[in-house]
């Protein structure tokens, strides 16, 4: 497994470098499957200081993206936080792989909003997309926990973009040209 660390704000020390490197060398443990492991670390200036420390971890596995983000007060608690949610996600993504008997193919990434300032374009997010079902964007969307999630449809060869509706349910979005 290939461990990246990056910071943001601040100093990366050798007792911080140990903590994150012991940390994650024992998810090997429990997915050893793990191709990269991608730590960021970073200091905030919110006006919330229990949400100042930020640890966000990016797994990649077969294909698969696990990704968590916690903010606390402490860097060492945030990234026991972050690691707590991997683990859980972890347990689900070995769930599903289980009883759906498959694995999902290809290498998709989740698109992140684009944040918005004075109607501006701040940021603009990349992402590789790999063809892929419904089912499989479906439970993609759901191991990385986000609302929506945008990918290449293998059934109509079209990209499609599937969101979590209020009632629980999915709505899938199938543009066309005019």
């Amino acid at each position: 497994m290939q461990l990246i660390i990056q910071t943001k704000n601040i100093e990366m020390t050798e007792w911080l470098r140990d903590y994150v490197e012991t940390k994650i060398g024992k998810l090997d443990r429990y997915l050893p499957s793990i191709t990269e492991a991608r730590v960021e670390l970073s200091t905030e200036k919110v006006k919330s200081a229990q949400e100042r420390q930020v640890a966000q971890l990016t797994l990649r596995s077969n294909g698969t993206i696990l990704r968590a983000e916690e903010r606390t007060d402490d860097i060492f608690a945030s990234i026991d936080a972050v690691l707590d949610k991997i683990y859980r996600q972890i347990a689900r993504y070995k769930g599903k792989r289980r009883d759906r008997g498959r694995r999902v193919r290809g290498e998709p990434l989740p698109i992140e909003e684009l944040e918005e300032e004075a109607h501006r374009i701040v940021r603009v997010k990349q992402f590789s997309m790999v063809p892929m079902t419904p089912d499989e964007a479906i439970e993609q969307m759901e191991l990385l926990g986000h609302d929506f999630f945008v990918f290449f449809n293998s059934e109509v060869e079209r990209i499609n973009v599937l969101y979590r509706r209020k009632d629980g349910d999915y709505g899938l979005l199938q543009p066309e040209l005019k």
